[in-house]
Formats: C-alpha cells, sequence, structure tokens
C-alpha cells in the first residue's frame, strides 16, 4: 500500500513538472509567435491555445489546476515567492507583473507554489 502512495505521490509530481515546462514554453511559444506577422500566425496560436487546452485537461483530469495570478495585487500570503521583493518599501503596493512559474492547487491545497515578479501599482 505504502508503495502504491509513493508511486502516485510520483506520478502526481511529474505530472506537475511537465506542466510547469509546458507553461514555460508557452509563455516562450507565444511570444515568437507575437512577432509574426497577423496572417502566419493564427496557425500558430491555435495550436498552441490547443496545446494548453489538452495540459489543462490533463491536470484537471488527475485533481491539479494551474493558477496565474499576473496582474493581481501582489499579497504576501499568496502562493507565489517574489524574487524582486527586496527592490520594494514596505509600503509600496504592489501587483504581480509576471509569472515566473505558476501556482499548482490540488484537491487538498497547494502543490506547488510559483514564482512571480513584481512591480508598483500606479497611483
Amino acid at each position: 500500500m505504502t508503495q502504491q502512495i509513493e508511486s502516485n505521490e510520483q506520478m502526481e509530481q511529474s505530472l506537475i513538472d511537465i506542466a510547469v515546462e509546458s507553461w514555460r514554453f508557452s509563455r516562450l511559444f507565444g511570444k515568437v509567435v507575437s512577432k509574426l506577422d497577423a496572417g502566419e500566425s493564427g496557425r500558430y496560436v491555435n495550436q498552441l491555445r490547443y496545446f494548453q487546452k489538452k495540459v489543462e485537461e490533463s491536470l484537471d483530469s488527475n485533481g491539479l489546476k494551474l493558477v496565474n495570478v499576473e496582474g493581481q495585487p501582489y499579497d504576501p500570503g499568496m502562493a507565489a515567492s517574489a524574487l524582486n521583493l527586496g527592490d520594494f518599501g514596505p509600503d509600496d503596493v504592489l501587483l504581480v507583473d509576471q509569472m515566473l512559474e505558476p501556482i499548482i492547487m490540488g484537491p487538498n491545497g497547494l502543490r506547488k507554489q510559483g514564482t512571480v515578479m513584481l512591480r508598483k501599482a500606479q497611483a
């Protein structure tokens, strides 16, 4: 029984790792596609959406969900570590500028903490 639990945990961790790398690749691919002219980019954008949908379906079938908090107000209790938090003062109002790694949630809560870059909110 313990061996099966460990095996399930290893499979879940592998799925999480693949999902994070897929998320990173999708972001990079999206940037590259955005540099193409409109006539050429349409097909690639559709393929990217399909790929992202398949990743989300695989996660969903295992009770997992990618969470992207870009553009949201930063909260120190957020399930993400901020790489540049030290660049700001304690009274600064901060927003999540960029997700470097997504947050992954499971049926029992947090499965993987995300990584973010912050920016000051416009006053």
